[in-house]
């Protein structure tokens, strides 16, 4: 063996400016190479360092490719056409790379792992694999890891230091320990769902059929539910909401200061409610007052002018008491109704700054963590012949209330999952003639709320 020459540690110009001496050279270490291995695929004009440490149970090299001096080469190795395998860089274990691929010095692609399960050393245990795939046309920069299992797509790129520890997407620029996506060399193609322009079209038509739907409700001083109905608090604040949304504005036939009153004045000073109930856990207009218009005032930019007294009085065991005897097993929609306004009652009272008392919010959100049903995520039982519709919307409503509202997690997410996707299989509620907005809803907020 010769001592390293400038083509041992740059091998792409070998074959058009090294001498006729070390071209022989070359040629007769590849074929000793092919006569010692001959299952291994070494293609033309490829360039193997006699400084490079080339022991591979299997080894295909394309045309055109290099490895370098230092190179460690183990394992099960395939290595496409025009690639470049640079000073002192470790491929080990299952390694596949594609055309054009550039690795560079000091980088290691490790395809496998060692168990290191407790009770024994870890030299003892056996190895995995499940290898590393690498595209065509990446770049490699130098002192990059790449871990075993992971898969890196076409064009992409591995910043020099890169730790790579999950797959890379083709085109994407990747940097950082734990590698993460820094920008796109090459951006994916964009497929545009007609979908999503049904949708925008459909956005449209209710931006410009909004006043009209809205003469049809109003009256002097607020809207109604529907046409012909008495006017109601209720009426008003979806005409907030839908004028906010749609309009970002405040709905016609009041200016905003004018609107913060009229549902300001609704709210009994004694116990902060719109209705005339002692408590909303007794009455569901009350709990949906506190909803409506604490919503509509929140848009508005305004706050309730009087404390929820539901809130500011309570007390945890009392609050446990109220959850305990919600009727979860026989109208989970009810019982998540009740929930929904209290949380958003507790929403509203620390938005007032008013004195909370102490692990009110942590007996809330702590009974909903303990009680929800491990096999189904949610609270409450599944009607007869397992319907659940009314599960999911009490799910749906006690969820929105709180750890929605509040950005917790809820306790078993991939059960909330499970439920609801069986429930969106129920041909009781969910065939097209019988959905409407509030089933879709049921639906899409708990997939939102766990995604």
């Amino acid at each position: 063996m010769t001592s390293p020459s400038s083509h041992d540690f740059s091998p792409w110009t070998f074959w058009d400016e090294a001498s006729s001496e070390d071209r022989d050279r070359q040629r007769t270490h590849l074929d000793a190479l092919r006569r010692e291995h001959p299952d291994w695929d070494l293609g033309d004009r490829v360039f193997v360092s006699e400084h490079a440490g080339v022991d591979p149970e299997q080894l295909a090299i394309g045309d055109r490719s290099y490895l370098a001096l230092g190179t460690y080469v183990t394992g099960t190795i395939r290595i496409g056409a025009d690639c470049s395998i640079n000073p002192y860089t470790v491929v080990r274990g299952d390694v596949e790379l594609g055309d054009a691929v550039r690795v560079g010095a000091h980088t290691s692609i490790i395809g496998f792992n060692h168990s290191f399960e407790p009770g024994s050393p870890v030299f003892r245990q056996p190895l995995t694999s499940r290898g590393v795939r690498i595209g065509d046309d990446v770049w490699i920069g130098s002192h990059v890891v790449v871990l075993d299992g992971v898969s890196v797509g076409d064009h992409a790129v591995l910043a020099a230091g890169a730790v790579v520890t999950k797959d890379v997407p083709s085109g994407a620029i990747v940097g950082g320990n734990p590698a993460r996506r820094l920008r796109w060399r090459v951006a994916p193609p964009t497929s545009r769902d007609p979908r999503r322009d049904e949708l925008a079209r459909f956005a449209d038509r209710a931006r410009d059929d909004l006043a009209s739907v809205l003469s049809l409700t109003a009256v002097e001083g607020g809207f109604r539910d529907r046409p012909g109905a008495a006017p109601s608090l209720r009426g008003l604040g979806d005409a907030v909401e839908l004028s906010d949304l749609l309009h970002d504005a405040p709905p016609p036939g009041a200016r905003r200061a004018e609107w913060i009153a009229e549902l300001s004045s609704a709210q009994r000073p004694a116990t902060g409610l719109t209705t005339d109930a002692a408590s909303l856990w007794d009455d569901p207009d009350a709990a949906y007052g506190v909803l409506s218009a604490g919503y509509a005032l929140d848009l508005l930019g305004a706050r309730f002018p009087h404390a929820l007294i539901d809130v500011v009085d309570a007390d945890v065991p009392g609050l446990v008491a109220h959850l305990e005897a919600l009727p979860w097993a026989t109208d989970p929609w009810r019982a998540g109704h009740q929930v929904d306004a209290f949380g958003t009652a507790l929403l509203w009272s620390g938005r007032r700054t008013d004195a909370i008392p102490p692990g009110l919010a942590e007996a809330l959100f702590g009974w909903l963590a303990l009680r929800a049903d491990p096999r189904t995520g949610m609270w409450g039982e599944p009607g007869p012949g397992g319907d659940s519709r009314l599960l999911v919307n009490g799910f749906y409503r006690a969820a929105r209330g709180t750890v929605a509202q509040f950005g917790l997690d809820v306790a078993h997410p991939l059960a909330v999952i499970d439920t609801v996707l069986r429930h969106a299989r129920d041909d009781r509620w969910m065939r097209p003639e019988r959905r409407d907005a509030c089933t879709v809803l049921d639906i899409v907020q708990p997939l939102w709320l766990t995604r």
